[in-house]
């Protein structure tokens, strides 16, 4: 018996590996082995004892420790969380997983090593930068490789339009399934400028769909709005590296300037067979964002020439190519109601803990009185519209 019910087919777009402290530097080009840090748990649930522990059973669990996981059965996503779940990080029991949890696909992203080529930072260097991601990249296409269940994710930095044109191409021979851009400018750049239009082109024709995903932007607001003369306030985990109120309440905003850019630049008009998602930055914004870029393209069209080359509306451009994945506890029957049933997709975070013990429920909460049809474009059809190649999927090629 598996997690997901037999009854229809489930599609997971969003999920991760728990990566170990040499994730990059074993997979960095050897020049800049020695730059590249290794990856950091400090701002994690995840203690260093733990980590300590795997690295000192040469970077598995041990087979006690696996065989307890699976002796979980359909509890598994209930019990089997961080990096002590089972396939955080080793991909024969990511396999296992996958039988446990009865998922068609399952979209593989980074948890922690995207600080590096993600950085804000104008002091970090292209090559560090670009190369991070490449090491990022080779090791995620030979975690997924052998199982084509998993959907690795590449990530793509857009700071230097040449050297992102570059990287997708890697990605794609790799055999990777979408691209992670940051939602943030793209250095001195609109991501809907004209030098970046053939790496939107190039997904297009591939067939590869870009993500944002939270971690691809930094996480807290500025200083400033926490100081407010009274103790900081604690994150959600207790500490104080992760997401606060204040945090959660606008992390939004991230992903809904990206994707209004790519809007009125006329990124998704120029190519419409471009597709995208906005994966774990939530979706109770959604409803009010076709709204509002239906009305701004209305009026101001009458004086900026650039928005009378639309010739399909904000909402219409945005229902058929794009897609968001609500957190458990957003009530995404009524985003459906105040929207359209095209839009948003299921997750199940694993293995982190903020997918929670039972997201199939949770949501089948969210949707009840809903009919059979919008629960199938929420459980499969929309993945498959945005991720059309999870139709027919076969092992990824090898790539250097």
């Amino acid at each position: 018996m598996t997690y997901a019910p037999a009854t229809r087919p489930f599609y997971d777009a969003d999920s991760h590996i728990m990566e170990l402290p040499d994730f990059l530097k074993r997979y960095a080009d050897p020049g800049l082995r020695d730059e590249i840090p290794e990856v950091s748990y400090s701002a994690s649930i995840v203690t260093d004892d733990e980590v300590a522990v795997i690295m000192g059973q040469g970077g598995r669990h041990s087979p006690e420790h696996v065989a307890a996981q699976i002796a979980l059965g359909d509890a598994l996503i209930e019990k089997s969380k961080e990096i002590q779940a089972l396939g955080a990080f080793e991909p024969g029991d990511r396999t296992k997983a996958m039988d446990l949890l009865g998922f068609k696909k399952q979209l593989v992203f980074a948890t922690h090593s995207v600080a590096m080529p993600f950085s804000a930072s104008s002091k970090l260097e292209h090559r560090l930068r670009y190369g991070a991601a490449r090491a990022h990249n080779r090791h995620m296409a030979e975690f997924c490789r052998a199982d084509d269940r998993l959907m690795g994710v590449a990530v793509v930095p857009l700071d230097d339009p040449d050297l992102a044109m570059a990287e997708l191409d890697f990605a794609l021979g790799a055999g990777l399934e979408a691209a992670w851009v940051p939602h943030r400018p793209c250095g001195d750049r609109s991501p809907g400028h004209a030098d970046l239009d053939p790496f939107w082109a190039k997904l297009a024709e591939s067939g590869t769909p870009f993500v944002l995903h939270v971690g691809g932007a930094p996480l807290q607001l500025a200083k400033a709005w926490m100081n407010n003369g009274r103790p900081p306030t604690k994150d959600w985990l207790g500490g104080g590296e992760n997401l606060r109120t204040k945090d959660i309440a606008l992390l939004h905003e991230g992903p809904e300037q990206f994707l209004t850019m790519m809007v009125l630049d006329g990124v998704l008009e120029r190519h419409p067979g471009l597709r995208g998602a906005s994966v774990e930055l939530g979706a109770g914004w959604v409803p009010e964002l076709l709204r509002r870029l239906d009305w701004v393209v209305k009026h101001w069209s009458r004086n900026d020439e650039n928005l009378q080359r639309l010739r399909r509306t904000p909402s219409q451009q945005i229902s058929a190519q794009l897609a968001f994945t609500p957190f458990v506890f957003e009530e995404v029957g009524a985003f459906i109601d105040q929207s359209n049933p095209d839009l948003y997709l299921f997750s199940s975070d694993y293995p982190h803990i903020e997918g929670g013990r039972n997201p199939i429920g949770r949501f089948e909460t969210a949707l009840e009185g809903r009919s059979e049809a919008v629960k199938e474009a929420f459980y499969a059809e929309n993945f498959l519209r945005i991720f059309p190649r999870a139709r027919v999927h076969g092992p990824a090629t090898a790539a250097a």
